[in-house]
This record gives structure tokens, sequence and C-alpha cells, in this order.
């Protein structure tokens, strides 16, 4: 088992995540989940990150807030104090070391949030371009846009769909929920290449879409990265996998087809961490416990996922993902006033528990649940006519 240990960063006074095979991490805004997964990153990737620094022709040495503000945004260096400690499995992390953690290659491919806001005017900036306000993850991943769209204005224009890159179900699922018959490319436009949504002989320049599509996008094309071409299982040097809130401004029948993807990831040896605001990512991940609990057939999870009729390439998939090992941890502010942050695991995701957070999912069924007690009251309320 792994674990990521922060204690006194910022608004976290005590977080320790054990992780397994798929992770998710809930909680109200505010409560550091960002600062816990840019943690993970830094613990895995340190060299890799402070090679893209230097190489921006960024400044990394000096007092330890320096490297923190690099990394977190201009202004997270105050959230590193004496007391400040992080560790990863037990070894210590600190800014003196971060440039030595990891082999200087990506093992974590980190999609953050508001992912869309990356792509100006329909492209991607380099990291360079970004400043240092804007956390380093997702300068990464701007840059990991860039490249694509760069290389594919030189190969073809088309992103969506593309063959050989997903499995067919996935890409009819990805069409259905998303692009309802619309590609997305690479067109040019008075000598300037932007991307585009074509639907026919009409073509959508990014402002144009809807939410969704605008948010979905770069997702999609960041999970490209993970998918190698060929018979090729996972890229060879990355392992990992962080996305912040997949489900921003989708419809639930995208996040499903997007929760579909993630166990495709898993089958192919990618450990994957989500943050979410989501129950419905939280709903896979109840399903997946008890139909494995239940020693379910694989076709019970295909079936939850709308496919009545999986393909044979499906059965790996859904086998694999009935053996995995599924977490999920809240991060809560404490009761007492100016109280910090810390983390519990909520892994059974029991309704029945006695504990608010496990029942309630860490606050995401906890609405619902009691709209669905005032119904009832009302019931047993309502004056009996006679």
């Amino acid at each position: 088992m792994t674990v990521l240990r922060i204690q006194n960063f910022a608004q976290i006074r005590h977080v320790d995540l054990a992780l397994g095979d798929l992770t998710v991490l809930v909680g109200a805004q505010g409560t550091g989940k960002s600062l816990a997964l840019q943690w993970l990153k830094t613990a895995l990737d340190g060299k890799q990150i402070v090679s893209a620094l230097l190489a921006a022709g960024q400044t990394v040495a000096g007092e330890p807030d320096v490297l923190i503000d690099q990394i977190f945004g201009v202004g997270m260096g105050a959230a590193w104090s004496a007391s400040t400690t992080v560790s990863w499995d037990g070894q210590s992390i600190e800014p003196q070391n971060i440039g030595k953690r990891g082999t200087g290659t990506e093992s974590v491919f980190y999609i953050p949030a508001h992912r869309s806001m990356l792509i100006s005017d329909g492209w991607a900036l380099p990291f360079q371009k970004l400043t240092v306000d804007t956390p380093v993850v997702a300068r990464l991943f701007s840059q990991n846009l860039f490249d694509r769209f760069t290389s594919r204005s030189s190969k073809g224009d088309k992103l969506f769909p593309l063959d050989r890159v997903l499995k067919q179900q996935y890409r009819e699922l990805i069409d259905q929920a998303v692009f309802h018959g619309g590609t997305v490319g690479i067109a040019e436009d008075k000598y300037v290449k932007r991307l585009k949504l074509s639907h026919g002989e009409s073509q959508l320049p990014f402002m144009t879409w809807t939410a969704g599509q605008r948010e979905f996008t770069p997702l999609l094309l960041g999970l490209y990265h993970l998918f190698p071409p060929s018979r090729v299982k996972k890229s060879q040097e990355v392992d990992w996998l962080i996305i912040e809130e997949p489900e921003m401004g989708l419809h639930p029948q995208a996040v499903m087809v997007f929760m579909l993807l993630v166990l495709e990831l898993l089958w192919r040896g990618y450990r994957v961490v989500l943050s979410t605001h989501s129950p419905q990512v939280l709903t896979v991940l109840w399903m997946l416990r008890r139909l494995r609990e239940n020693g379910a057939r694989w076709q019970l999870l295909c079936e939850a996922f709308g496919i009545a009729k999986p393909r044979a390439d499906l059965e790996r998939v859904a086998t694999a993902a009935l053996k995995k090992d599924v977490r999920v941890h809240l991060l809560s502010f404490g009761t007492e006033k100016g109280g910090k942050v810390s983390s519990t695991d909520i892994s059974s995701l029991d309704p029945g528990s006695d504990d608010d957070s496990v029942s309630g999912w860490g606050g995401l069924t906890g609405f619902a649940s009691r709209c669905g007690e005032m119904v009832r009251q009302s019931v047993l309320e309502k004056p009996v006519v006679p």
C-alpha cells in the first residue's frame, strides 16, 4: 500500500491518504483536494517538474517558498512553514529534495480542473507562455495539449473520432453523450489553425461549443496520452493518472462514459486518482465494491453502463475492474472555530453506517437524503380526510 501524508500545509492540518488502484478524494470546496493531488505529483515527479521550470527560465533555488510558489502558484510559498511535513511511503519530501524525486521522466499524468481555460481561442499555450500564477500541473498539461494540437495539424486534423485509439464501443458512447455526430479537429481559418467542431459543412469555433463539449474535449485529448497506438497496453513511463473534477460541465450520461474509460485505464495497469463533487462517480465505486463482494459476473458491470451486448474485449476490462482495490477519502474542516482540514477513510461507502461521513458519502448524498426525508415526513403529517 502506498501512503501520502501531509501535515500543516496551507489549510491542511493532517491528511493521510492510502492509495489503491482507484482512489477518489471528496470534500467541500477549499478543503485542499487539489493541493493533496499536486503533492502526489510532486512526490513522484519532482525532478521532472524542476527540469520543466528551469527549461522555462525560472528560478527554483533559494528559500523553500520560492519553489513552492513555482509549483503551486504564486502566493502559496507562505503555506510551507517550519511545522510542515510531507512524506511518501515514509520518505520525507522537502523543498530541498523535490528536484531529486523521480527519474526525470513523467510517471504521473495530471489533468487539472478548469482545463478548458487552457485552450485560448481554440489553441493551447505552451508551458513557458503561462505565468507562475498558474500551478505547474496545469502548465504541464497545457504543454501536452499544445504538442498534440501541433502534431495533429501536421499529420491530419481529426482529433475525434480516431480509429485505433479507443475501442469502437467507447467512441460510440462518447459520440452519443457529447458530440452527437460531430467531428473534432484542427481547421485553418484566415491562415490560423484552431480547434473546430464540424457538423457537415459547419465548423464551430471552440467558444461556441457547449460547456460540456469544451470541458470534455481536453479531458479526452489528455486521456489519449495514456492509450498508446497499436497493441501496446500502456505507456512505459506513466504509471499514475490524476484527474481533478472530471464531471465539470458534463451531463450524467457523459460522466458514466468517463467512468467506463477509467475502468479501461485500470485494466491497462494505470493507478487512477480522482477528485470529485459528483455522487455518480461514487455510485460507480460503491457498485464495484458491492459487485466484488457478491462475486458478481462481469456482464452486470457492463449492463450498468448501458452495454447490453458487450464485445469480447470488454470482458477483460470488466473482469479486471471487479478485482481492483478502491479507496475513498473525505477531506473536511474541523468543527472547532478556525478548524483546519483532516482526512477520513470512507472507502466502505456503507449507506447503513452510523458514521454520517460514510453513509452520506462525504456529504454528496446528504441533500437528496434530507429532501427524501422531508417528503416522507410530509406524508406522515398530511391530514387524513374522512
